[in-house]
């Protein structure tokens, strides 16, 4: 009787015990910052769920982990955020706190071409883009530098256009105050899934690159002179994709790089300056 007591507590203290842990990176996120919800499960047959409030965001498997970027914008309300997770048939609250960050407000004057509204063409190709959830992840480690001019513009700021204030608008990149014909290169390895152009009614975009990085992750390159790319391709970090324009809404030559999580504009900087996997 004795021995079978023993055997079933070396049973039992064999048998795992069904665990549900939940990384948040980084640990202290400010608006436009992209909050990673790294999750380790015991059951490799059950992937888990990611979802603040009501928005459930995708989930893919990480290194033997799993992952789900939760973007931040400066129109999201700072404070506690409250990300549950459900895995190893368990549900996790984590309580984030999302701290504030200023915006500087700037105000723009626009005037003839710069001033013309968006096409229908343009507003479903780039929709449609922003959309993309690839399930395999093509970059590697930090983004490079699109381009080596100064930064003119960053990101989030917000804008009074022809002296009224865009509520719902915040500087969606960082813009590179580069020259015409100033390369711009493929901050990360990806496809291009979106080129189009000026002329064939980018009114906004001017002629635009979109590189779809992968599991949600994409970045978008405005107001460009020269396309060097094709739609369908594959570019590597470093690669030369277009060069410094001034096409469709702009006022003078630039680079408008975007980075778009499940998308949400977010700030490209943490991903130039970090490893986010």
């Amino acid at each position: 009787f004795s021995c079978q007591i023993a055997t079933t507590l070396l049973l039992a203290l064999a048998t795992p015990v069904k665990a549900l842990e939940v990384e948040i990176s980084p640990p202290n996120p400010q608006l436009g910052d992209t909050i990673s919800a790294i999750v380790t499960t015991d059951d490799p047959n059950i992937i888990p769920t990611v979802q603040v409030g009501s928005q459930s965001y995708p989930v893919f498997e990480q290194n033997g982990k799993y992952r789900a970027f939760v973007p931040t914008s400066p129109l999201t309300t700072p404070g506690k955020m409250t990300v549950q997770v459900q895995g190893d048939n368990k549900t996790s609250q984590i309580g984030v706190w999302l701290k504030s960050r200023t915006f500087p407000v700037q105000r723009i004057w626009l005037s003839g071409k710069a001033s013309r509204p968006a096409t229908e063409l343009e507003l479903e190709r780039v929709a449609a883009f922003k959309k993309l959830v690839t399930p395999e992840k093509f970059w590697q480690g930090s983004f490079l530098r699109p381009n080596p001019n100064r930064v003119s513009t960053g990101f989030g700021i917000r804008r009074y256009y022809n002296n009224v204030f865009a509520s719902d608008y915040y500087h969606k990149g960082v813009d590179y105050a580069g020259g015409y014909g100033s390369p711009i290169i493929a901050p990360a390895a990806g496809k291009v899934r979106l080129v189009g152009k000026e002329s064939e009614g980018f009114h906004v975009h001017g002629n635009v690159v979109g590189i779809d990085h992968g599991q949600g992750v994409l970045s978008i390159f405005m107001h460009l002179q020269d396309i060097d790319v094709a739609e369908g391709t594959m570019v590597e970090a470093g690669q030369r994709i277009g060069t410094i324009g001034s096409t469709g809404a702009s006022t003078g030559p630039h680079l408008h790089w975007g980075v778009y999580v499940n998308q949400v504009a977010v700030d490209p900087v943490p991903w130039r300056f970090s490893t986010i996997d």
